[in-house]
């Protein structure tokens, strides 16, 4: 079973970064999901894909995997763009499209 090791993106809904600072090692699922038809929830058979380690640094993680001879996958992060704007940019005369309410 294949380990997947990443840093997580930051939450849409919070403007900290606290848990995308740490690298999570996450095995991938090795079967697909099935319909439970007595409910009609979504049910699994694989319980390592409950299992979501996290760790200081990549090298930590993968020095885990490699340990434990878990086979791995590193996704790098991406790096975020940032785009500074002041308030006052809302109402330059070299805007494209007028400003109104």
């Amino acid at each position: 079973m294949t380990a997947r090791i990443y840093r997580p993106a930051k939450t849409a809904t919070q403007s900290g970064v606290a848990n995308s600072r740490l690298w999570r090692l996450e095995y991938l699922p090795e079967s697909p999901r099935s319909i439970e038809p007595l409910m009609g929830w979504t049910a699994s058979s694989d319980m390592k894909s409950q299992i979501k380690l996290t760790f200081q640094t990549k090298e930590e993680a993968v020095a885990y995997a490699e340990r434990n001879a878990i086979p791995y996958r590193i996704e790098e992060p991406k790096a975020a763009k940032r785009q500074i704007t002041t308030y006052s940019d809302n109402f330059k005369n070299s805007r494209l499209t007028p400003w109104t309410h």
